[in-house]
């Protein structure tokens, strides 16, 4: 097991402002926190975005970096601010307000995986949450924000494609027109994280491949998306939640027929996305 928070798997040559992310498909699990959880190896991993940063493993090739996180979003969310700490599952942690996430136990430090079922048996102490945010969320972020600096020092602008992917289920709840569901959702937190020519742009990359796509429903973008989408400052961040149904089996959390071909199409996506969003143009301006 290795104590690093992340990966970088960086191109031969930086050519384009896009930074690719997958903060939700870490796998390693610390034995401790594995002994701590009343779950079993297989339960703990429902909350995975599992194998995402594999469908994304090319990004490099077209002139993007990859930044990927070791640690399972079980352990430690990095989509989730660093004060959205549970008070109902660490000592010490005073109650501020009415966090909806953080009620239904989906803080910093999770209280629950996938379905609402409980992780721990019991509290944890404040220096443990305190020392998985040192150790894992804030080197994290620093890497994020350091690749995002370098693209807008290099080309004047910025874009993070944060990926992720969604449980069919949570598709299956959605009220769509024409009763077919989406494979992709593209949350720019309605318009607010992303200027609109760009997400036109990444939308349209999956449309080629035959993929259909919705934007801002059920998942709009949550903490990531929203910190690093600066569009008056040529900064823009885009979350792409892919149906995990297209790619894995989900129940036993393994790739299914369909996953090779899908990582191949997605090649396709990827040089688009590295390619046109990163051309000069009235993005810079903005």
């Amino acid at each position: 097991m290795s104590d690093a928070a992340f990966t970088v798997i960086s191109p031969k040559n930086l050519r384009s402002a896009v930074v690719f992310a997958s903060p939700h498909s870490g796998t390693d699990y610390p034995a401790s926190f594995l002994e701590a959880s009343i779950l079993d190896p297989q339960k703990i991993r429902s909350s995975e975005d599992a194998f995402v940063d594999q469908l994304f493993a090319a990004a490099p090739e077209f002139g993007a970096p990859l930044l990927r996180a070791t640690k399972p979003r079980a352990y430690l969310d990095l989509n989730r601010s660093p004060e959205e700490l549970d008070p109902a599952l660490i000592d010490g942690v005073a109650r501020r307000g009415q966090n909806p996430r953080v009620a239904s136990g989906l803080g910093v430090i999770p209280r629950v995986v996938a379905g609402g079922r409980a992780i721990y048996r019991g509290k944890l102490p404040l220096d443990e949450a305190e020392t998985r945010l040192d150790r894992y969320w804030h080197p994290y972020h620093g890497a994020l924000r350091a690749l995002l600096k370098q693209a807008h020092d290099r080309f004047g602008h910025a874009i993070l494609v944060d990926c992720h992917s969604m449980p069919h289920e949570a598709l299956e709840t959605m009220p769509v027109r024409g009763g077919v569901l989406p494979d992709v959702v593209l949350g720019d937190r309605f318009g607010a994280a992303a200027s609109g020519e760009i997400v036109d742009r990444v939308e349209a990359a999956f449309t080629r491949i035959g993929l259909r796509v919705a934007r801002n429903a059920p998942f709009a973008g949550a903490y990531i998306t929203q910190t690093y989408g600066r569009p008056s400052r040529n900064q823009h961040a885009i979350q792409v939640e892919i149906d995990r149904s297209l790619y894995m089996d989900e129940a036993a959390i393994r790739p299914n027929g369909n996953f090779t071909a899908l990582q191949a199409a997605l090649r396709g996506v990827m040089a688009e996305i590295a390619g046109t969003v990163s051309e000069p143009s009235s993005l810079a301006a903005e």
